[in-house]
Order: structure tokens, then sequence, then C-alpha cells
């Protein structure tokens, strides 16, 4: 709900609307927010709204959702979702953003297997390039992770969901203990304050890892197993992994974090950079703003939009309807499905401001909002929430479908997170060779099904399951995504063993 629907008349109902867009289907939901599929009236552009209820957000939670938008006014990256518009009205909260339409990586993995080592390579490129334009800026995303890495119509990345993000600054610690516990680097499990950009860098050796072998490098089928996993640092190497892949792996995944590799370094690694020879992966650039584009200008004129608003409106970034209408005419149509209309073919504006009272935008960084990730294709959804301790207190876990079972990967040895070559193979007992532990300690048995985390939340009994095509629900001990988790200081017992730090 909120004030900003608009559709009347008896009979066939049009379909609603939300100042400039009409809403054409539910893509994500949860208990107070949900995300729609919609199409921009004027030029015809898909864009995905997330729907906020903010009368059911606490004073803590509404301050997230401040700094989320804050921060993702800031970013304008190619492998990041991009924020046109944020509508405020007293109770809701819309934010406009780009679509991805092809879904999430996580839903790709589970379809079609692991990738090749030179599609994981073409896709990593763009992951890493965003996130180091993101530790550029000061921001560190904290939920990387499969699901949060979403592929629009060309299969480039796009990376979503800024709710766990924050501002760091050299020099001056972290302490907000965030992220899923798969993905989250082993610091995080002993409760240690940390610089930011760390936490993210792990994230990605695991987000490679799986890119390239379908499973999770570490897993358990509890918090407490997962977490020992981790703080071990081993985890197999699949006989298909290349050398080169192995060796960049051995970078991310240091237990010590300050002998993690920068992001920096990997650029010039040699196994990033395969098949890319003279255009080795550099920091993005990004491009001054292009707001002087008289085309699109004259097409906003005919629209009747008045040229002193147009500059007004670009020159303060101000994320309202006049910056998403110039902004989405800069943005091809959508390739299948639609009608997508060129500058010459746009509508004309519709007379009047936001229906039924929403305001034009939320402009300032005081007063607007959240900007959960939206979801691409036919599996959106509302933001995971975190695996630390509990859930955070703004929304409760959405439906979630877990991915069919399937046998992990054979494996040919352990990789270890400490940064040296993993100890040699025994010999015929078992203890190493593929499949086998390798190195000291019992080997790791496997998860039940790659991708499908064992460890489940200790605070939920219950996840609920989506129930399509006739697939099974799963019991809760088994769950096909990676739930978040946010942990407060009262909370760290249950993260830590005996209630104390190491």
């Amino acid at each position: 709900g909120g004030g900003a629907w608009s559709g009347r008349g008896s009979g066939a109902e049009p379909p609603p609307h939300v100042g400039n867009y009409r809403l054409l289907r539910t893509i994500g939901k949860g208990n107070f927010a949900k995300v729609k599929l919609a199409r921009h009236v004027l030029t015809g552009r898909e864009v995905a709204i997330k729907i906020i209820d903010k009368t059911q957000l606490n004073p803590t939670s509404l301050q997230k959702l401040f700094r989320e938008v804050r921060i993702m006014k800031g970013l304008n990256h190619p492998n990041i979702v991009k924020l046109f518009e944020v509508i405020e009205t007293e109770k809701t909260l819309y934010l406009v953003m780009e679509y991805a339409s092809a879904g999430e990586v996580f839903d790709y993995l589970v379809s079609h297997g692991r990738m090749k080592e030179k599609e994981a390579r073409a896709k990593f490129r763009q992951i890493v390039s965003a996130v180091h334009y993101c530790h550029q800026k000061n921001i560190v995303h904290r939920d990387l992770k499969a699901e949060n890495l979403l592929l629009d119509a060309d299969a480039n990345i796009k990376i979503a969901d800024f709710g766990f993000s924050n501002e760091f600054s050299r020099g001056s610690k972290l302490d907000t203990f965030c992220g899923s516990p798969p993905y989250a680097a082993p610091e995080l499990f002993q409760g240690k304050k940390y610089d930011g950009p760390e936490v993210d860098i792990w994230s990605l050796g695991v987000i490679l890892y799986t890119l390239v072998s379908g499973s999770l490098p570490f897993d358990g089928h509890n918090l407490k197993e997962l977490r020992e996993r981790v703080l071990r640092g081993k985890y197999r190497v699949p006989f298909y992994m290349s050398t080169d892949c192995e060796n960049i792996l051995r970078r991310f995944l240091v237990l010590n974090p300050a002998k993690r590799c920068t992001l920096e370094q990997i650029m010039k690694d040699k196994w990033i950079n395969i098949g890319y020879e003279g255009d080795e992966l550099t920091p993005y650039t990004e491009p001054q703003e292009d707001f002087g584009d008289t085309k699109r200008i004259e097409v906003m004129v005919g629209m009747g939009y008045s040229r002193e608003e147009i500059k007004e409106a670009l020159s303060t970034h101000k994320y309202n309807e006049v910056t998403a209408t110039y902004l989405l005419l800069g943005r091809r149509g959508e390739p299948e499905g639609g009608p997508s209309l060129s500058l010459s073919s746009a509508l004309s504006r519709p007379r009047g401001s936001a229906p039924n009272g929403a305001t034009k935008s939320g402009t300032s960084s005081g007063t607007s909002s959240h900007g959960k990730g939206q979801r691409g294709g036919g599996h959106h959804r509302q933001r995971r929430h975190s695996d630390f301790c509990g859930p955070a207190p703004s929304a409760a876990p959405p439906p979630r479908r877990s991915p069919p079972s399937a046998a992990p990967p054979p494996s040919s040895e352990l990789g270890v997170a400490g940064g040296v070559a993993p100890p040699p193979r025994r010999g015929s007992g078992g203890g190493g060779g593929r499949g086998g532990g390798g190195g000291a300690g019992p080997p790791l048995p496997p998860p039940c099904s790659p991708l499908v985390s064992s460890a489940h939340n200790p605070n939920k009994a219950e996840i609920p399951e989506r129930h399509l095509d006739g697939q099974p629900h799963v019991p809760p001990s088994v769950m096909g995504r990676r739930n978040t988790y946010v942990c407060s200081g009262g909370e760290r017992h249950l993260l830590l063993p005996n209630g104390k730090d190491r």
C-alpha cells in the first residue's frame, strides 16, 4: 500500500501506476516490502520498483534504509544495479531501480551447473571491477554472495542489495558482524573488528569457487560445524580446476586478513587476464556524467518538461521523475518482449505530479530511503536476512526455493586458506586423493547438495519453502539460499564458542 497507487474506473480496471510507472507484476515479496516489475510510461523502459512499508520499520531499520539509499545514490558502475528514482509518501517508499531480467547467478548455477573457467572469468572480472569501485569510494558491501549477483539481458553482472553496506575509513574499525556464513570471513566468526574491504575479498574467493565448481568451499550441518571449517581454512580443490585458478583462489582465501590479497593485486593475476591479453583488468574510471545530451533534452522538452527543471534536476542530482526520465532515455530498450520506445516515439509527460499525493521524489538524503536489491527473472525476492545470530529486525525471511540435490564435484586435494600449499597427499588410506580429506585432520563430509547449505538459521525453526511445479518442500535444516544474519553484542555468544572472543 501507500498513497501513490492510482487506477480507477469500474469493470476492467487498468493496471495501477506509481508516478510515471505502470506496475506489471510482483517479482519479489516479503513482510514489509515487495518488488514489482514496472514500465516507465514515457520511455517504455522496464524497471524494478522496491515498495517498502515504512510504518512497519523501527527507527534502527529506517536509519539503515536511509544509509542504503544514500550509498546507492553515489554508485555509478555498469556492474552495479542503478538507482533511478526515489518516490516517497507518508507511509511508503518506492525505489525505482535497474531491472536485471536474467535473474540471479545462484539460480543460473542451479539450472546450468558450474561455469567453465572462461565464462566464470568474464563474470568474475566484472564482479572484481564493481567491488573495487565500491572500495575506492570507501564502501564495503558485506553481503556478497551468489544470490546478490544478478544478470541482465546480456548476461552482464549487476551487484545488488546494499542493505548491509557501510562506509569505512582507514584506521577506523567496523564491528558489526553481518554476512552469510558460507561466504563470511574467518575474522567475523571470531568476533574480531575489521577494516572493511578484507571481508569482501574473502567473500569474492568463495564466489569464485562457487562459479567454477557449482558448490561451496565451506559448509556444515550447522553453524558450529561451518564455523570450524572456515577457521580451519581447508577446502576441496576439484580435479578439473586449473592450476592458475587454484592459485588465485589461494590469494583470496587466506585466514589472516592482513595477508589476504588486495584487489589491485588480483587485477594483475595471471588467471583473471587469460584471454584478455592487452586488456588487463584495471580500476574502473567513472566517466564524467553526461547531463548535456541535447537529443535527450529535446525529447524531454517535447514531453512537457521545461529546460529549467531538467537542468536543475540534473545539476543537483535529484532522484526525481526528471532525472529518471533522462537516465532511462539513455538506456536501450529490452530486447525481448514488450514495446520499447525510441527517442523519437517517446510519449508526452502526464499532466500533474505523482498521483494521489505522492511526493515527486525523495531527493534529500535525509528523507529517503532504502534500496533493497531487486531480483532478476522469475525468482526476484526481497533481501535475505543475515546469517549472524538472528535476522535483522526490518523484515522476515521470504519464501525460499531450494535447488535440486546433486553430488559434490570430485576433488583432487584440499586448498588451504593460510596462503601456503597443501600438505602432500597420503598414500592409499583414504586420507587424500580425489574426494578424500587430504592433509591433516579427518576428511570433511560434503554437504548433501552443492549450494544447499546444511547450516541452518539458529533463530528460525522453520524456513518457508516455495512449492513450484511439484517441487517437494525441503526440511528447514537444508537451505537453498544463504540467509544473512546480523549479530548484536548481546547475541554474539550464539556465534562465538563459550561466549568469548578468540
